[in-house]
């Protein structure tokens, strides 16, 4: 007998469909007033934009929004304080044919933020033509001048590494090239102190080549340090294809867990069994129900029963449930998960990255995320309203 996915579906709403290939979406207060804005690099359109979160009464209205560059290929985008002046810039990595990284510095004057002429764009020299760019994040690496940036490519001479800031950041030709690891396909980048030295390590999950894998790098520590190499840890997953992947502790026993999505109905729980972070644990979890095959996931109390759920975008979703929720029945470590509805199964063919936060402010965690569909808009940046008000449940 066939598993039914299980009601309601959550109602969607748009946040910004202007142009082609939504592919992923980032938090951020780029205004500072306390509300998450989104960046997002449309991939197909070839353009960076911030949409600005407009507060409660208007939230289920597009937001406004505003391109502040243009990016051919772009992957991922991040808002970062690259210059430490105060305000929030945003760094884009491009794949495909331009394989190139830019950086894009925000206007000092909150009033003209929505303005795209007062954004001004900037390639990073060192970036050009070294390998088709998937992901990068602000992060300070050897403790000396501004944010260095960690990023990392996929395919042919893909690597991961670390871009080191000159004395004066805005000087994007003396930003340094340094190599962590080589990588196959970066499909999610993270930093978390690993073994609680003191550094911050790099988590990433890597879907193809020798090194395949859910990994995590170890942090020499700032200084003379980083002249030695980033030890590799596995974690799991290495006879898998894995694709985006979260950190949590599923379990709550108080180690940080990671789930990963893998190109199949199915999520993989890499447990993580000590504070070191060399021992881990896997266990499979099929997403049951006529669904698309796995693509990113995010972990919350979505319920409010008090226990940690699963949300999940697929690929590969026409005329399937495209966006859907887990809960487990006895226990996490169980392969018995039940599937609830999302978004419903005529919603879109390929979506990506997510978060789960309460965006209307009423008690219960929404889904943020965004949808690239071939051959036209698609749903561009979408949320999906959570329909759980206190005294109801989903039976």
């Amino acid at each position: 007998m066939a598993y039914e996915v299980e009601g309601p579906i959550w109602a969607a709403h748009i946040i910004d469909t202007s142009s082609d290939g939504a592919d992923g979406v980032k938090l951020c207060d780029v205004n500072g007033d306390g509300l998450p804005d989104v960046v997002t690099g449309w991939e197909e359109g070839g353009l960076t934009r911030i949409c600005f979160h407009p507060g409660k009464e208007t939230v289920r209205e597009p937001w406004p929004s505003v391109t502040v560059g243009t990016t051919p290929n772009v992957e991922d985008a991040v808002a970062v304080d690259l210059d430490e002046d105060g305000t929030l810039d945003v760094v884009s990595c491009c794949e495909g044919k331009q394989r190139k990284m830019f950086v894009h510095w925000g206007p000092q004057d909150s009033m003209q933020r929505l303005n795209p002429r007062e954004w001004k764009q900037a390639m990073l020299p060192a970036s050009e033509d070294r390998m088709q760019w998937m992901f990068a994040w602000g992060m300070q690496v050897d403790g000396k001048h501004g944010i260095d940036i960690i990023a990392g490519g996929k395919n042919e001479n893909a690597q991961l590494g670390w871009f080191e800031a000159p004395p004066s950041p805005r000087n994007l030709e003396g930003f340094q090239w340094h190599v962590i690891s080589p990588v196959g396909w970066l499909m999610s980048l993270w930093q978390r102190d690993m073994n609680q030295d003191g550094h911050t390590d790099l988590v990433i999950s890597d879907r193809y080549g020798e090194l395949r894998a859910c990994r995590w790098l170890q942090n020499p520590g700032p200084g003379l340090p980083q002249q030695q190499p980033w030890q590799n840890h596995f974690m799991g997953g290495r006879d898998k294809e894995v694709l985006s992947m979260c950190l949590v502790d599923l379990d709550r026993d108080g180690l940080e867990d990671a789930i990963v999505a893998e190109v199949a109905p199915r999520l993989l729980y890499l447990r993580r069994l000590e504070a070191t972070g060399d021992r881990w644990e896997s266990y499979e979890i099929h997403v049951r129900g006529n669904v698309g095959d796995s693509r990113a996931v995010a972990v919350g109390d979505i319920n409010s029963d008090g226990r940690q759920d699963l949300a999940l975008t697929t690929a590969n979703s026409s005329g399937k449930h495209a966006v859907v929720w887990l809960e487990y029945e006895d226990s996490p470590l169980k392969d018995q998960w039940r599937t609830h509805a999302i978004s419903g199964n005529d919603a879109g063919e390929k979506y990506d990255r997510l978060e789960l936060l309460d965006l209307d402010f009423d008690g219960d965690l929404d889904l943020l995320t965004c949808e690239e569909r071939q051959g036209g808009h698609g749903l561009g940046v979408v949320w999906y309203e959570n329909p759980h008000k206190s005294g109801n449940t989903y039976k």
